[in-house]
C-alpha cells in the first residue's frame, strides 16, 4: 500500500496504512539521536518488563494478570522490530508508489532508526446533530496489532488487578508461603 491508501472497510472500523516516526500519536524526539534514544528506552522498558514478569511468576501471580503484563511486553517487542528493521528492509514508503521489499540500494535507513507501521483506524464519529462535537471523530487514532496489545493488557491490569498492586508485598508473599505449601518443603 502507498502511504494513506485506504484497504479493507466495514464502516466503523478501516486498514488506513501510515507510518509513524515516533512514539505514541506520532510524537517525535526531534533532536540528534531521538530515534536511537527512544531505541534504547523501548528496549529498557522491555527488559524492565521482563524482570517484573520474571518477579510475578515467583510470586505466584494470577493467570489473567501474567497474560496481561505479557501482552504488554509482546506489544513492547512488535514496536522495537518494527523500528529497528523496517528501514532497512524496505525501500521510503510515499503517496505513489508502494515500498519494495529488499530494494537492490537497500532500506531508507539505518538499524533503529525505522518508522513504525501503523494501519488499524476506527472511525467514531459523533452525530451531525449532537450538542458536542458535531460530526467531529471521536477516536481518530491509528494503530497497529502490538499497540493494541499493549492498551489490552494495560487496560486488563487496571481495570482487574487493582487489588493485586494494593496488597502489600509481604502479605503476597504470607499468602504464597501458606502453612500447607511450607509443610511439603
Amino acid at each position: 500500500m502507498t502511504i494513506g491508501q485506504d484497504g479493507w472497510d466495514i464502516g466503523i472500523m478501516k486498514i488506513h496504512f501510515v507510518e509513524n516516526p515516533g512514539m505514541a500519536f506520532g510524537t517525535e524526539l526531534d533532536f540528534p539521536y531521538g530515534k536511537l534514544i527512544l531505541g534504547l528506552l523501548r528496549i529498557g522498558a522491555i527488559t524492565a518488563i521482563i524482570l517484573y514478569l520474571k518477579k510475578l511468576l515467583t510470586n505466584k501471580a494470577p493467570f489473567g494478570l501474567l497474560v496481561a503484563v505479557s501482552c504488554v511486553l509482546a506489544g513492547a517487542i512488535g514496536n522495537v522490530i518494527d523500528g529497528a528493521f523496517y528501514g532497512l528492509i524496505f525501500s521510503e514508503s510515499n503517496y505513489f508508489d508502494v515500498a519494495q521489499l529488499f530494494p537492490a540500494e537497500g532500506g531508507y535507513e539505518s538499524f533503529m532508526h525505522g518508522k513504525v507501521v501503523d494501519m488499524f483506524q476506527f472511525t467514531i464519529e459523533f452525530p451531525s446533530w449532537s450538542p458536542i462535537y458535531p460530526g467531529q471523530q471521536l477516536f481518530p487514532f491509528i494503530f497497529n496489532v502490538a499497540d493494541a496489545a499493549i492498551s489490552v493488557g494495560v487496560f486488563v491490569i487496571l481495570l482487574g488487578y487493582r487489588k493485586f498492586f494494593k496488597a502489600p508485598h509481604n502479605e503476597l508473599a504470607t499468602e504464597n508461603n501458606s502453612p500447607e505449601t511450607n509443610e511439603e518443603e
